[in-house]
């Protein structure tokens, strides 16, 4: 016997104050001392206006760890929460190897002895930590569980880290700069944040959501890794991942920096992770544009707008544009953690009005892997 599972809280945190374009570098520091040519190019195609770094100004370091970002959300929850028997997060970028990011969100909390689970993968890493602790309440093994989503990408994107890189390769950047542009293009796209939400049984205060049904699907079967970190591309299309590789290759090749491939992402993000899953759960849950009062999609740049809405089109599920919601412009694109932001920020704006509903779309290029999650307003 299943139980309805409500989410009733939210909760965000966005480190310091934003930075806008015009301070990116002077944040993340320039690679060489030069500033990055395909920056503006970038940040006029993907619409971000602002963004949140954990990085010291003063000094240049990281003032938090992933972890510390993921309780800071959790706290913010709020201290009558009551009781929590379940734990899960997700995060593609943890702070260490091991032990996995649930258990040093624990730590950080203090809370007593509960189950933590931390699911690992890129944007959709949040989503299934959400489906996670959907799935116990709904099973009835926990009463409260929460789940975040977070993301600490400046580790890995300040200039700093590409320093020894652009020494060895400096030859072959100046004759070929797309060299470059793989790693480069992310920098200007990734930014931190965390996000958590509670999940109870039963509804509380004036506004909560109950989750009818999270879908996830992978496109791994016939697609390429499209973006990726910790490894290198072989000649045979295949990774290369860093314990294959000597320390010294991890800093010559910037192995730990988030690199994607962008002609492959281009091709394939909304075909995979959107049109072919959303068509099978068109069919096998007969979802129609008239069940969606409220579209929130994860969206890495405003460039993807227009094909995410002419693929909705395509599929007979036209939803108007003032029904879509995103704060992609002024939070930026905090992978996992994106969802859950978003979220937060449209639950408390008193624009979710009791019997809507709302659909989230969240793609993530890593295999091109996808989510669903569908939400009715109580």
């Amino acid at each position: 016997m299943t139980t309805d599972v409500f989410l009733t809280r939210t909760a965000a945190f966005l480190p310091f104050s934003p930075v806008g374009n015009d301070d990116i570098e002077d944040v993340l520091g320039r690679i060489g001392g030069k500033a990055s040519r395909a920056r503006r190019l970038i940040l006029r195609s993907n619409g971000i206006q602002s963004r949140h770094y954990a990085i010291d100004r003063a000094t240049g370091e990281l003032a938090m760890t992933n972890a510390q970002l993921t309780a800071s959300a959790i706290r913010a929850l709020g201290d009558d929460v009551g009781p929590v028997d379940c734990l899960a997060t997700g995060t593609s970028l943890p702070d260490q190897l091991m032990p996995n990011h649930a258990v040093m969100v624990h730590g950080e909390l203090g809370w007593p002895r509960l189950e933590v689970v931390a699911c690992a993968g890129i944007c959709l890493a949040g989503a299934t930590a959400l489906k996670h602790a959907w799935l116990s309440v709904r099973a009835g093994d926990a009463r409260r569980a929460v789940a975040t989503g977070s993301e600490l990408a400046s580790a890995v994107m300040r200039g700093s880290r590409f320093e020894a890189e652009l020494e060895h390769k400096l030859e072959a950047l100046e004759a070929r700069p797309e060299l470059a542009f793989e790693k480069d293009f992310l920098r200007w796209m990734l930014s931190d944040g965390a996000g958590a939400v509670l999940l109870e049984r039963e509804p509380r205060g004036p506004l909560s959501l109950r989750i009818d049904w999270i879908d996830l699907s992978s496109a791994a079967h016939e697609l390429p890794v499209c973006m990726y970190a910790g490894a290198e591309k072989n000649a045979e299309g295949g990774l290369d991942g860093w314990a294959r590789k000597s320390p010294e290759d991890w800093q010559r090749e910037s192995t730990f920096a988030v690199k994607q491939d962008v002609r492959l992402l281009n091709d394939n993000i909304v075909r995979a992770t959107l049109g072919e899953p959303l068509a099978a759960i068109i069919e096998r849950r007969g979802l129609r544009s008239a069940d969606i009062d409220w579209f929130l999609p994860h969206l890495s740049s405003h460039y993807f707008v227009e094909p995410v809405s002419q693929c909705l089109e395509s599929l007979g599920l036209h939803i108007p544009r003032e029904r879509w919601f995103s704060n992609l412009a002024s939070k930026g694109n905090t992978g996992s953690a994106s969802p859950y932001i978003m979220l937060d920020e449209l639950f408390r704006s008193g624009r979710i009005k009791p019997g809507q509903k709302l659909l989230m779309f969240v793609p993530e290029s890593g295999r091109f892997s996808s989510g669903f999650i569908y939400m009715e307003a109580v």
